[in-house]
């Protein structure tokens, strides 16, 4: 399977960037490589979390039954 490249700017928390960088000094690995397979092994998890829509729903749900509106 061929895979498009294309550039795109990421932004980690400076603490978070450090631990990615260390890793993949480690595995003498790229930044991008380190990242690409932390979202493979992740996205699954990800996917469970719920999308905004939801979430709005939930708190219009309970201000509604706290407040009674």
């Amino acid at each position: 399977m061929a895979t498009e490249k294309r550039k795109q700017s990421l932004y980690f928390p400076e603490d978070i960037l450090l631990e990615i960088q260390r890793e993949a000094t480690r595995q003498d690995r790229s930044l991008s490589w380190v990242v690409q397979q932390a979202w493979k092994i992740s996205r699954e998890q990800i996917a469970k979390f719920p999308g905004t829509e939801q979430l709005n729903a939930d708190v219009q749900k309970f201000v509604g039954q706290k407040f009674g509106s």
